[in-house]
């Protein structure tokens, strides 16, 4: 898996996300690119923002979305989110062998620890992670655009099954 290249558009240290930049930074993106904005676009558009998930997965959203509007589709709220990626609004992840997740950007950069077990992922930051990534770069005179890192085990309730 290579890097998620696309510039993600930061905004907000908080955990509550104030929505009204995104809608500014998206509608300025779709009028760039000679989209128009829809009804059913803007109702999955709110749903994603709205959710108090940090990592969501196509069905999930898409079920949320159909309670605003029952004849929203799956492969709609697809490209909403790929548009959301394009825009530099969401990561897509792929998390082990499952399904793609999204996540909103933030201007915290993180890391994830996932259980194989029961799927659950947890969000991490490490500031000496990051110096040691920044300083094996150097090293091989490497010029580092982004990563990303994902730690696979138990987590503490499906450890404590075993």
């Amino acid at each position: 898996m290579g890097f998620n290249l696309t510039p993600c558009f930061n905004l907000s240290n908080e955990t509550t996300v104030n929505q009204a930049p995104y809608y500014t930074k998206l509608h300025s993106y779709l009028k760039e690119k000679g989209l128009k904005t829809t009804k059913q676009r803007d109702q999955i558009v709110e749903t994603f923002f709205a959710l108090d998930k940090t990592h969501v997965k196509i069905e999930e959203l898409l079920s949320h979305a159909r309670k605003k509007n029952p004849s929203i589709g799956y492969a709609t709220v697809y490209r909403t989110l790929l548009l959301l990626v394009d825009a530099g609004l969401a990561h897509q992840r792929h998390f082990g062998k499952g399904k793609s997740q999204f996540e909103l950007c933030r201007k915290w950069h993180h890391d994830h620890l996932i259980c194989t077990e029961c799927g659950k992922i947890i969000e991490f930051h490490s500031d000496i992670i990051e110096e040691l990534q920044t300083s094996i770069a150097n090293k091989h005179n490497f010029d580092l655009s982004g990563h990303k890192m994902e730690l696979y085990g138990y987590c503490s309730d499906c450890k404590s099954k075993k």
